[in-house]
């Protein structure tokens, strides 16, 4: 499964990605870098196939609205260090791309995942 990092996640989550069978993007890594506007991701996520993995909840609002981002995995830990971020989301990375099969919204909160729809 492939994921399109935002902005405010760390790079190095791409890295946790790839271990474990997964591909991660990060906005640093596109042409624009950080300053890739939300519509430019949205279409370079679903052009890619890849779930826009974010904290901005702008993306929940476009997918509600629009259904775009196709598939939206939304981080709401609040103030988070990255090595709790990793911890957290390396063990549930299966589930998520499990959930994914069917499900286009996951929210990944500090008690586990939520599947939205």
């Amino acid at each position: 499964m492939r994921f399109l990092i935002d902005a405010q996640l760390p790079r190095r989550m791409c890295q946790w990605l790839t271990g474990t069978g997964c591909s991660g993007t990060h906005t640093l890594d596109l042409p624009a870098r950080n300053r890739t506007s939300d519509r430019e991701l949205t279409a370079f996520a679903d052009q890619d196939g890849a779930a826009v993995a974010t904290k901005d909840s702008d993306f929940v609002d476009s997918h509600l609205l629009q259904g775009r981002p196709a598939k939206l995995l939304l981080i709401s830990t609040g103030n988070i260090t990255n090595d709790d971020l990793e911890a957290l989301i390396l063990p549930l990375l299966n589930d998520i791309v499990r959930e994914f099969q069917s499900a286009n919204f996951i929210e990944l909160n500090r008690a586990g995942l939520i599947v939205r729809g």
